[in-house]
């Protein structure tokens, strides 16, 4: 035995190493995107929602798209939505991107501490939300604002106060910036612990399929956080118990200043690891606003079908900085949006509607302008409340108030003492 070991050592030569996954472009430098794997628009087939997961291994490393470079919609995943809920995705789009542009210059105003843009994902979030039914729980996180801006019946002038942490946030100045909750409207708690939305949301469903209710959850995580163990607990609970949910992995391109080949998306894609665990799957085209909604209410109509639940791998570009605290000049090509192959999802919806006859450049700009003066009249009301910069922030006795249904005797002191030393 002695021997054999030593015989094997000796004859195998090369001493070994590891492979470090880099990115296909750095500063000073174009990406080169061919790695994407982009297939033509149309060409993706669309299976019945009773489909096997397992054959939906090919779905799950093509990409299911439906508008062409031309706006033209295509294919079997074309959805066929009427034109007035086309401009009605077009504007929540519109409205999200034109509040990110607001609340980052809020933030470097000093009026807020932190934000976080979703610049080129806006096409997921409002697809998805157009998709879901009332009473839908979503497990968004920090960067699924169009969820909520896609509805009717939430405050912009209240998101802002939360971004503010004025007098008027609705979280008291508990929550950093950007994690909205509203139990009312399907929206759960924000949590900046990475993956914790996708067990969360595989739970919720389960609760909801155990009381025989018809509500459906959907969770929501980066790229990223797909190399936590919290995202592949969640994939065996939701197989096993066949639970009526939607797993959603936005794939941006980058975890912060780290490629997403680093978290195992280099010779496979992430929607694969779902078929691995025997779940239905799909790639698409996150900046395609058909093509999203198209496969969430595919997706949604097997979780309310009992068919089990659907990993959707989101294909899109992170275009502005993962955060106010990052740089991303220092890790990637600042041209790289620009160059991205599957392009701006606005864009793309606002030339799909000019080529079926129902928009045009004039339309356009007329409804840019009007959104943007509402979201300008909004910040207005919202800092008649305060910003960090004047410090009209929530009185630090509210810290007591919503831990106990009765405040214990303690705090009730400790909250006297607090008031007493004022």
């Amino acid at each position: 035995m002695t021997e054999h070991r030593a015989s094997v050592t000796a004859t195998s030569g090369k001493p070994l190493h590891l492979h470090v996954p880099e990115p296909s472009g750095r500063p000073g430098y174009h990406t080169d995107f061919s790695y994407l794997q982009v297939s033509p628009a149309g060409a993706v087939r669309r299976p019945p929602v009773d489909v096997s997961p397992a054959d939906t291994g090919e779905l799950a490393h093509a990409l299911v798209r439906v508008l062409d470079d031309a706006g033209n919609a295509v294919g079997p995943w074309s959805p066929h939505l009427d034109p007035d809920r086309l401009r009605k995705g077009l504007a929540a789009m519109l409205r999200t991107r034109a509040f990110d542009a607001r609340m980052l210059v809020a933030q470097r105003q000093k009026k807020t501490s932190f934000y976080m843009q979703s610049l080129g994902e806006e096409a997921i979030g409002t697809g998805q939300a157009f998709a879901l039914a009332p009473g839908d729980m979503c497990f968004p996180t920090y960067r699924q604002q169009s969820l909520l801006l896609a509805r009717d019946d939430i405050s912009i002038v209240e998101m802002m106060c939360q971004l503010f942490s004025n007098q008027r946030d609705p979280m008291k100045g508990r929550q950093l910036p950007v994690m909205y909750s509203y139990k009312r409207a399907g929206f759960f708690t924000v949590s900046g612990n990475l993956a914790t939305q996708f067990i969360q949301a595989v739970g919720w469903a389960m609760a909801s399929a155990i009381k025989g209710d018809t509500r459906i959850a959907s969770g929501w995580i980066g790229d990223g956080a797909t190399a936590e163990a919290d995202f592949h607990t969640a994939l065996t609970f939701a197989h096993v118990y066949r639970a009526p949910v939607i797993l959603n992995v936005v794939n941006n391109q980058w975890a912060i200043s780290t490629f997403q080949a680093i978290a195992g998306g280099e010779a496979t894609t992430f929607a694969g690891r779902g078929v691995g665990s025997g779940i239905a799957s799909l790639r698409v085209d996150g900046n395609d606003f058909l093509a999203v909604y198209s496969a969430s209410r595919w997706a949604a109509e097997r979780a309310r079908s009992n068919l089990g639940p659907t990993l959707i791998e989101w294909v899109t570009y992170r275009a502005g900085a993962h955060s106010t605290s990052d740089d991303p000049s220092k890790y990637r090509p600042k041209d790289d949006w620009a160059q991205f192959p599957l392009g701006d999802p606005v864009a793309r919806l606002k030339a799909h509607l000019i080529a079926i006859g129902e928009w045009s450049e004039e339309r356009h700009e007329a409804l840019r302008k009007e959104i943007e003066g509402q979201i300008a009249a909004a910040q207005k009301e919202a800092e008649r409340f305060g910003t960090l910069v004047d410090g009209h922030i929530p009185d630090p006795a509210s810290m007591f108030e919503d831990v106990y249904e009765t405040m214990p005797a303690h705090l009730v002191a400790q909250r006297a003492q607090l008031l007493g030393g004022r």
